[in-house]
């Protein structure tokens, strides 16, 4: 039972997170007293000598597991984006705790057997094939979590666990320390030739009173002067500034040498624990272990997959490269062709191909509009209703959400859209609650939405870029995979157990309305004359829809390919593995897939935080795997469209249609985990999913056939 007096608002599920109330002092005794109901739940369940039935066994596990879990993601949530030091030692401080009870939790054998007994029961032989599925899914989960190994190698197991979670922590902040660390400072105007007005207002504003223009690592900052600052020298500094964060190169150093932030010690410790886990599994590699739980079978089968696909666009990507190469050597001189010169390049041969540049396009997507076009395009698909909400946020430029259908509420979610020093980078969605059926009714689930998008300035709303618009959909693609779901037991709703290379398939779907006319129509206004975005402009869009899309293709397989035999191939090496033994593999890849080879000092795997710091380690394949999949579904909107348009005589029709948006829905939304991914595809598609629409999208359906 909670305290009566619930004094610390930690322990207070009764409704939303209390981010007024919330503090640091409040982490660790929450969290022990919720480690402490549940250490004492699992002792009273195996003493229990009476066979296990769902209702006696099953379902306080997962309340009160949720109940934990939901204390320690917001714990965890905070961590990411309030990064100040009492919050980073709050955490730290108990994440040796958590990771040592999860481990223990998955090695419990007395617990292992009563699932097994479960399964072995006729409630579970009658019970229905989604909470059949569940079981058999903990039972996995308890194999994996090294339940079966002798007692020596469980401690061992136990230990490599509650590292791993150390090492990851520490990934993270060093590199958001690095990150902010680093600023260049423009002190004569002449030096921010080809910076756009908004970012240089930024850069004015980001330099507090100080004299000159302070520009950052942070996305919003870097970008703008990586694609426009015509001073070489600069983008020189701050390229190499942002891809040897975190590295050798980086922070202060100690007596023996080592600096301060350097996240190649951590790579190395890192893989060989995962190495040493995987043995004790009994597996070959950590790869192998990691698609247990996903849709490829095996690293053979995705990695077959990401060749199959490399092969596909490497000419392309080629291409693209000569095309630029000769472009900047004939219309620039310049030659070689530099890393630090291709964003600006780039935008440079986009001016000159397709009269107009992302900054120009970047002026039609004010903030307020973009979400209200966000919003109807949900609407038209699914027929509910986003509005505003009310609820204690972690920052002051954070809102909440909630989201009816037929005035019944479904879900809730906040939105944290800008970028600030105490933030991780990139952008994430997480649960906050999942949905669930309890006695007390229908608890509906709530999720938070994170992007890293420059804010407003001069009393401007914040504009975004295309590709910000692309990532605010992509985010609200995930989040609605758990806001819409109709599951109702904890383990299946809306993205819990869901296979880890099918959990973008919401998410990239959703992008595809980015570049639909009916959709962009409505959710621009040029943020000084409110003009829409003149159709001609729109055209020029679709036109360089493609633009470089070898180039980013080639990009992705190579971070996939890395991660993949990085996995794979670094096993059975004696102690932490060398980081230039990492770094080496990455040239194969390179070698194999890539067209662009960055100087000897690069060092990309240090800022890797997706597979050393995320859940994406074995597994960033996923966003290529699931990629063939929302354009396969995608392309049930398009044909519906044409279908519609051919019946009715008339030209082609909106993409957002009700009755595909209820069957996408229905079939892969709403369902969460309840049944394996490809079911769920084929529940929607009729079919098994092809490349073909993925190619296609990407212009390079011409390689296909070939």
């Amino acid at each position: 039972m909670l305290p009566t007096d619930q004094t610390n608002p930690l322990l207070d599920f009764s409704d939303l997170p209390r981010f007024d109330d919330i503090r640091p002092e409040h982490v660790a005794p929450a969290i022990r007293f919720l480690l402490t109901e549940y250490g004492a739940l699992i002792d009273r369940l195996t003493a229990d000598t009476t066979p296990p039935t769902w209702d006696g066994f099953i379902v306080p596990m997962f309340e009160v597991g949720e109940r934990l879990g939901c204390a320690w993601g917001i714990v965890g949530h905070l961590h990411s984006v309030l990064d100040i030091p009492p919050w980073r030692e709050a955490y730290n401080a108990m994440l040796p705790e958590i990771a040592g009870f999860y481990a223990e939790l998955g090695q419990n054998i007395a617990l292992f057997h009563k699932y097994k007994a479960f399964a072995a029961s006729p409630e579970y032989a009658a019970s229905s094939p989604v909470r059949r599925r569940i079981i058999d899914r903990e039972i996995r989960d308890f194999r994996l979590s090294g339940a079966e190994l002798p007692e020596e190698a469980k401690a061992r197991f136990k230990a490599i666990q509650e590292e791993l979670s150390g090492l990851a922590a520490k990934f993270s902040e060093n590199l958001l320390d690095a990150t902010n660390a680093y600023a260049e400072w423009v002190t004569d105007e002449a030096g921010l030739a080809g910076i756009p007005p908004d970012a240089r207002a930024a850069a004015r504003a980001a330099a507090d009173g100080e004299p000159g223009w302070k520009f950052t690592l942070h996305q919003p900052s870097w970008l703008p002067v990586m694609q426009y600052a015509d001073d070489r020298s600069l983008r020189a500094r701050m390229y190499r500034a942002n891809v040897t964060r975190a590295s050798e190169f980086t922070g202060t150093k100690d007596d023996s040498g080592k600096a301060q932030w350097d996240n190649g010690p951590l790579i190395g410790r890192i893989l060989a624990l995962r190495s040493e886990q995987a043995a004790l599994l009994g597996y070959s590699n950590f790869a192998e272990v990691s698609l247990v739980p996903k849709m490829a079978d095996s690293p053979g089968e995705a990695l077959a997959f990401l060749r199959e696909l490399g092969e596909k666009a490497k000419p392309f990507a080629e291409r693209d490269l000569a095309e630029l190469k000769t472009f900047a050597r004939e219309e620039f001189g310049i030659d070689p062709l530099e890393l630090w010169d291709i964003p600006w390049i780039s935008e440079k041969l986009r001016m000159s191909r397709y009269a107009y540049s992302e900054q120009e396009v970047k002026q039609y997507f004010p903030e307020p509009r973009v979400l209200d076009g966000l919003f109807n395009v949900i609407r038209q698909l699914y027929g509910v209703r986003i509005a505003p909400d009310e609820a204690p946020c972690w920052d002051k430029d954070v809102r909440f959400f909630r989201i009816e259908k037929n005035d019944e509420l479904i879900g809730q979610f906040y939105l944290d859209l800008y970028a600030r020093d105490t933030k991780r980078g990139g952008a994430w969605m997480d649960s906050a609650r999942s949905r669930s059926k309890t006695a007390n009714g229908i608890t509906t689930p709530v999720v938070w939405l994170v992007c890293n998008f420059p804010g407003p300035v001069d009393g401007k709303p914040a504009t975004f870029s295309h590709d910000d618009v692309l990532t605010l959909f992509h985010e609200t693609g995930h989040g609605l995979h758990h806001l819409l779901t109709h599951a109702d037991e904890l383990a299946v709703s809306g993205i819990n157990g869901v296979e880890w290379d099918a959990i973008e398939l919401p998410s990239q779907f959703m992008e595809n309305f980015c570049w639909e006319w009916d959709v962009l129509s409505i959710m621009t206004a040029h943020v000084d004359t409110s003009e829409a975005l003149p159709r001609a402009l729109y055209n020029k869009m679709i036109a360089a829809r493609n633009f470089q899309s070898g180039m980013q293709t080639v990009r992705q397989i190579e971070f996939s390919l890395f991660d993949l035999l990085l996995h794979s191939d670094m096993t059975g090496i004696s102690g932490d593995v060398p980081i230039e033994q990492v770094l080496a593999l990455l040239n194969d890849v390179r070698r194999e897939v890539a067209v662009l080879f960055p100087p000897a000092w690069h060092r990309f795997p240090n800022s890797f935080s997706h597979i050393f710091a995320g859940g994406y380690a074995a597994g960033y394949y996923s966003y290529k795997w699931a990629e063939v999949l929302s354009a396969d579904a995608f392309a049930a909107f398009e044909e519906a469209a044409e279908e519609g348009a051919q019946a009715s005589g008339t030209k082609r029709r909106s993409l957002l249609d009700p009755v595909v948006g209820e069957r996408f829905w229905r079939e892969i939304l709403a369902v969460g985990s309840s049944r394996p991914a490809i079911e769920s595809f084929i529940a929607f598609r009729g079919r098994a999913p092809t490349p073909d629409a993925l190619l296609r999208h990407n212009g390079m359906m011409e390689a296909h056939q070939r």
